[in-house]
């Protein structure tokens, strides 16, 4: 799926960067939940923004979902909080692999 958000900080014991899914994709990924999901209702994905892929959860929020944006996808795509980010997301579950991503693959 591909859609646009915008990019928030939620400060913890340290800042952290999301993109708050919207309404419809949120429903489609509900929709797979059951079945990708590892624990704590976090759902495996693979994300693109630009030119940059990696692999990462979703997880729970508000009755959505929020990706969270690693610091070297921010940097990378030259990314600031209050941007508008188009991205491309699938459902990848782990089948096994760690939340690192290593171990078996499909």
């Amino acid at each position: 799926m591909t859609f646009r958000a915008e990019l928030f900080e939620w400060r913890g014991p340290a800042p952290f960067y999301w993109l708050a899914l919207p309404p419809d994709a949120s429903d489609e990924i509900h929709a797979e939940a059951a079945e990708a999901s590892y624990g704590w209702g976090a759902i495996p994905v693979a994300v693109c923004i630009g030119a940059t892929e990696w692999e990462t959860s979703l997880l729970p929020r508000d009755g959505g979902y929020v990706l969270p944006v690693r610091k070297h996808v921010r940097l990378g795509e030259r990314l600031e909080v209050g941007d508008d980010v188009e991205v491309s997301l699938s459902v990848a579950p782990r089948n096994g692999r760690a939340a690192n991503g290593t171990g078996p693959t499909m």
